[in-house]
């Protein structure tokens, strides 16, 4: 005897697959970034002290802490994969779900993400600032 599964079944299945998929920290890689090494991103007076760019084409957020100390990182949340927005008063900001992230490391600053931005290598060099 074959069981036939209610369309009640089926709906409540699918609805949990779903949502559990969509619970999930994203995995925050590489993939799909159009960035290459060597790439010049910007000239360093355009990196504002205590604050940051996003290069949302490259994928990536170069942040300027403290003069002269230059940061990257990915510009992919690491809570469900948006790009973020933002870079305002010491933070890098997704505009999905709130999470904050340092820029002076990228750690969470504020939740939900739980993982910090992965960091991204550059160079600096005179005043142009490159992908490594």
């Amino acid at each position: 005897m074959t069981h036939v599964p209610t369309r009640r079944t089926v709906l409540l299945t699918t609805g949990a697959v779903a949502l559990a998929a969509g619970c999930g920290e994203y995995g925050g890689g590489d993939s799909g970034s159009s960035a290459s090494a060597g790439q010049e991103l910007a000239r360093t007076d355009e990196i504002p002290v205590g604050g940051g760019r996003i290069f949302a084409a490259e994928k990536v957020v170069v942040t300027q802490p403290e003069r002269g100390d230059f940061r990257a990182f990915s510009a992919i949340c690491t809570h469900q994969g948006c790009t973020v927005n933002t870079v305002a008063e010491g933070t890098i900001d997704c505009p999905c779900h709130g999470s904050r992230f340092r820029i002076t490391d990228g750690s969470v600053a504020r939740p939900p993400a739980t993982r910090p931005l992965p960091e991204k290598k550059i160079s600096v060099e005179g005043d142009r600032i490159s992908l490594a």
